[in-house]
């Protein structure tokens, strides 16, 4: 297990240092797979995307699609509600371009996602934690309505997100991992489960896609949303970016069992991940089990290091 992790790593890095570029944006997607020990389960480890998760590559691909558009200027203000991830990469990619960016999500979300956003040089406003992201969602509209230079890449409704992972995450599993019997995704905006999905359908029509939901906040298994601590995943409504044809089931994880997959994993492992990729992962452990000599692939969408002011790790639970 020790000389996997090791190599795994050191052939991300042998991937990086072929690339000398001035150009950040080059340094998003290829990130590399991890092969659970004795499985037949692969995590895509999006955490080495240059700003840190999946959502690098769904804001270049959104943003590229605004300039081919006209619709990105140099004194455009691009304002989104996000959970945090998505905002963090649009500060990255803004400070990149010198175009101001505001960022709408709600107050329950990481302290070091806020901070990181600020890093950057984008504007922060936070929303009551009870509205949840219909609340930031709202917001970003009122300021939307105010400022008529103001835009929003729409992350939850704008067809480039879908589409950069069809050309890009799913492209790069299909190299990867041959014959993937399996694909697991939790559901943010939908766009990478139904880009990924869409791509590798078309090389297995039996490919299996399970989407991943809080038990807290079961939007699609019960048709409503609720409190949860799995932050990237479970906005409390079906996205329009999440095409529920290419579902093939839903597996809803507890905050609790996403957590005490964090600490397996990563003591396991020695490679971080983030919650959302934990509750992706005990999906996959469940269907693994089920299937042992299916080829599962699973999205692990960032790294632990954002969530470490909500989880205490020695007493095994979250912050209260």
């Amino acid at each position: 297990m020790f000389l996997r992790t090791i190599f795994i790593i050191y052939r991300q890095k042998e991937d990086q240092m072929s690339i000398v570029t001035n150009q950040t944006t080059k340094l998003i997607g290829k990130t590399p797979v991890y092969q659970l020990p004795n499985t037949n389960i692969y995590v895509k480890l999006e955490k080495y995307n240059v700003g840190g998760s999946v959502k690098d590559r769904t804001v270049l691909g959104m943003l590229q699609d605004a300039k081919e558009k006209g619709r990105l200027h140099e004194d455009s203000i691009i304002v989104e509600a996000t959970s945090g991830n998505t905002g963090i990469a649009l500060a990255m990619v803004g400070a990149i371009l010198h175009i101001k960016t505001v960022i709408i999500m709600p107050e329950s979300m990481s302290k070091e996602r806020r901070e990181l956003i600020k890093a950057y040089g984008a504007q922060l406003i936070l929303t009551p934690k009870e509205t949840g992201m219909r609340g930031a969602l709202e917001r970003a509209n009122e300021i939307l309505d105010k400022y008529p230079n103001a835009f929003t890449l729409g992350q939850f409704v704008n067809p480039a997100n879908p589409d950069m992972h069809y050309r890009t995450t799913g492209a790069e599993i299909v190299e990867q991992v041959p014959n993937v019997d399996v694909f697991i995704a939790g559901i943010g905006t939908g766009g990478t489960f139904t880009g990924v999905a869409k791509r590798l359908k078309e090389h297995n029509p039996n490919l299996k896609a399970i989407a991943v939901e809080p038990t807290g906040s079961p939007a699609i298994t019960e048709g409503k949303g609720g409190p949860h601590k799995i932050q990237g995943i479970g906005a409390g409504f079906i996205p329009e970016n999440f095409d529920q044809s290419l579902m093939d089931g839903v597996q809803t994880v507890s905050d609790e069992e996403a957590f005490s997959e964090v600490q397996t994993f990563m003591r396991e492992s020695g490679v971080s991940i983030g919650l959302s990729s934990g509750a992706a992962i005990v999906a996959a452990k469940r269907i693994a089990r089920e299937e042992p000599k299916a080829n599962i692939v699973v999205i692990a969408p960032d790294g632990v290091e954002k969530y470490l002011s909500l989880l205490d790790f020695a007493n095994n639970e979250y912050v209260k």
